[in-house]
């Protein structure tokens, strides 16, 4: 047993002669402050309950249709792959990719409340083309000379190495006026 306790007497001598109390109280600091950042660490968040509606979107029980079917309501004046098709939704942009922050806009009516909806349509970009569910509908479409109506154009453009992957169909609000 002595030779036990002069083994650990030893070490423990070495260690005090090889570290500080501030530099012990340093590190303490360093892992509590880095434990506390975890869960700022992206996390896929499935279980999640589903988040409410943006101010002026639809709530979920005025919501028909299938986002994955070009048939969706949202989808009135879009021309490319779904989003939800390729790994995201029809508001979220899949894994590896960045919403453009240039868009384009049209007003999709809702079947369900029988309101109009001003409807952005966002490139995703980052990855090769997505390629699954084409979607190329045209209602309200306007010439490319009118950039922020036309769904021709390829929003991605402007960023250096960066190609089209897929498109979200986000609601900005409610359609006050007619076209």
């Amino acid at each position: 047993m002595k030779q036990i306790d002069g083994i650990f007497s030893d070490a423990a001598r070495a260690l005090a002669r090889r570290t500080s109390r501030r530099g012990f109280l340093g590190r303490l600091g360093a892992a509590l402050l880095g434990s506390a950042a975890l869960p700022l660490l992206p996390v896929a968040r499935a279980g999640a309950a589903p988040r409410d509606p943006a101010p002026g979107e639809p709530s979920r029980n005025s919501e028909l249709g299938d986002p994955q079917r070009c048939g969706y309501w949202r989808y009135c004046a879009m021309d490319g792959f779904l989003a939800a098709c390729c790994g995201g939704s029809h508001r979220s942009c899949p894994p590896g990719t960045e919403m453009s922050p240039v868009t384009w806009l049209g007003t999709c009516r809702n079947p369900a409340d029988g309101r109009d909806y001003v409807i952005s349509y966002n490139d995703c970009c980052g990855k090769d083309v997505c390629g699954n569910c084409i979607c190329m509908r045209h209602e309200g479409d306007r010439p490319v000379y009118v950039p922020s109506r036309s769904n021709d154009i390829d929003w991605c453009m402007g960023r250096a190495g960066i190609v089209y992957n897929s498109t979200v169909a986000i609601v900005v609000g409610v359609a006050t006026e007619k076209e």
